[in-house]
């Protein structure tokens, strides 16, 4: 079981979100709603989405506006969006393109086009999530066999460490807090204690210490763990 891509849905619309909310979710998504832009931008502080579908004309802060500020932070700079609009000009297709935009729907648009252009950005961008295999330095992970390994040598993992590696290796250099790993690995709706983060990284540090290879997993004092792919 590999982690779910976390979308970020930004719409004001309360059947068009819920509509977005219960087919994402059955297509093997987690999904966040936000009923404006300020709400969309704070969602988005909390957890970095792999994915943004954000309508443009909205309460408080428009799309144009989330885009651009979504571009400008480090930590979702590159964060693939989709914007959904009512606006088909081109005029306003090249304006929500050039703001940052990775892709454009103009509404009404159908589910089925929607997922597919929901691919071809992830595949785009973000290979990690489309892939069934996903390779950061010298660690492979096959999500379909449930396999790991690191040069080649094969590294036995219980599922949660092995979902927990899955979630480090597709934000490479990321440090997450141990309660964002809960949220991530766990899921937001189970209590776990946080210290049962640290345990779990002992483990996946231990299974993958082979000769003398460095420890790809960084601690951060104060912040928690990151995956590195250049440590020496």
């Amino acid at each position: 079981m590999s982690i779910k891509p976390l979308i970020l849905v930004a719409e004001d619309e309360d059947a068009l979100s819920t509509l977005l909310e219960y087919n994402l979710v059955n297509e093997g998504y987690r999904v966040a709603i936000a009923r404006d832009g300020e709400d969309a931008l704070v969602l988005a502080r909390e957890e970095t989405p792999d994915l943004v579908l954000v309508d443009w004309m909205m309460p408080s802060v428009s799309g144009i506006e989330v885009t651009r500020q979504l571009r400008a932070r480090h930590e979702t700079a590159n964060v693939p969006i989709i914007m959904l609009t009512a606006r088909g000009e081109e005029a306003d297709r090249i304006r929500g393109l050039d703001t940052g935009a990775d892709d454009y729907i103009v509404k009404p648009f159908s589910m089925t086009e929607l997922f597919a252009r929901i691919r071809a950005v992830m595949r785009r961008i973000r290979p990690a999530l489309a892939d069934d295999v996903l390779e950061a330095g010298d660690v492979s992970i096959d999500r379909v066999g449930h396999r790991v390994s690191r040069q080649g040598v094969d590294i036995h993992l219980g599922p949660t460490e092995f979902r927990l590696l899955d979630y480090l290796m597709q934000h490479p250099g990321r440090v997450f807090s141990r309660e964002q790993l809960l949220d991530a690995v766990w899921g937001a709706d189970v209590y776990v204690e946080v210290r049962t983060v640290d345990v779990h990284v002992g483990r996946l540090r231990k299974a993958l210490k082979i000769d003398a290879r460095p420890d790809p997993i960084r601690t951060v004092r104060s912040a928690g763990y990151s995956f590195d792919t250049d440590r020496r």
